[in-house]
């Protein structure tokens, strides 16, 4: 097995959104805001390369937007999907499977494209199982009004038009080939996958933990819908993972990669972060 970080773009979010009830005074010291209160993000997905495996963990944005709608989250440097893969050898073609954690529109943008002249939406990933789950399928197809604008129908019904649509159930590592965490906090049924890599676990993070400014308990996203259960899924999975030394590779953290977790006094916290390269080979 071989892992790599893929970049796919940079965006901004109002950074109240993000932190929720924590006030800004607070929240800008980790995750500074610029003059209209967004803060920066990444859309940093995880590609594993597995025997005759190809699997790429989200997919970001895409391209397929509106320039208004594109203006409403600033896009900034030069990253992109495409790129990313080709630094390392590889094309849109060579990925066998897809794998969404979530259907919000960051995550699960650039599973679909327009074709060449703009008349019909296509697969971007023209080889690939696309995979989700049956109730997380079911919660994004008939959106409460809370998430409506992040469950984009273009994003979403041609995964299942096209004939790629498959569901994770409870055996998920004899389906794709690694474990998965379920959390309902966030979203119904987000997935985490859990990687063993180099003898160290990887938890790719998804919005469970979307920066490192995140990981104090209280520190919720105003997006999520049951911010309650977030906390409660939070601190399990925290203590586990200060406990087991797992690597959390971070998928919205425009400046990190990966952390690690401590126990303190104050609770579990931030022990170290690192670039992916600078723990594995």
């Amino acid at each position: 097995m071989k892992i790599y970080p893929i970049e796919t773009g940079n965006f901004k979010l109002d950074g109240g959104a993000m932190f929720g009830v924590v006030p800004k005074s607070i929240w800008q010291k980790t995750n500074p805001a610029d003059s209209k209160n967004l803060i920066e993000m990444s859309m940093r997905c995880l590609l594993i390369e597995d025997g005759n495996r190809l699997i790429l963990v989200d997919t970001g944005l895409g391209n397929k937007q509106s320039d208004k709608f594109f203006g409403y989250y600033y896009l900034f440097g030069n990253f992109s999907l495409d790129a990313s893969l080709a630094k390392l050898g590889f094309h849109k073609d060579d990925i066998t499977d897809v794998f969404l954690t979530h259907l919000h529109f960051d995550h699960c943008g650039g599973t679909i494209q327009w074709n060449a002249d703009k008349t019909f939406l296509e697969s971007a990933f023209k080889n690939a199982k696309v995979w989700s789950n049956e109730r997380h399928w079911n919660w994004a197809t008939n959106p409460n009004p809370r998430e409506k604008a992040s469950f984009l129908k273009e994003n979403i019904n041609p995964i299942q038009a096209n004939g790629q649509l498959n569901f994770i159930h409870r055996n998920a590592k004899d389906q794709i080939g690694f474990d998965v965490l379920f959390m309902d906090g966030h979203t119904e049924k987000q997935m985490l996958p859990k990687i063993t890599y180099q003898d160290k676990t990887i938890v790719f993070m998804a919005d469970l933990l979307p920066t490192v400014g995140h990981i104090p308990l209280p520190y919720v996203m105003g997006y999520d819908t049951r911010p309650l259960l977030t906390i409660k899924e939070k601190a399990a999975f925290l203590k586990e993972a200060a406990d087991k030394e797992y690597y959390l590779f971070l998928e919205h953290d425009a400046s990190h990669e990966i952390c690690t977790l401590k126990h303190t006094e104050k609770g579990v916290r931030l022990k170290e972060t690192f670039k992916f390269t600078d723990v594995f080979n």
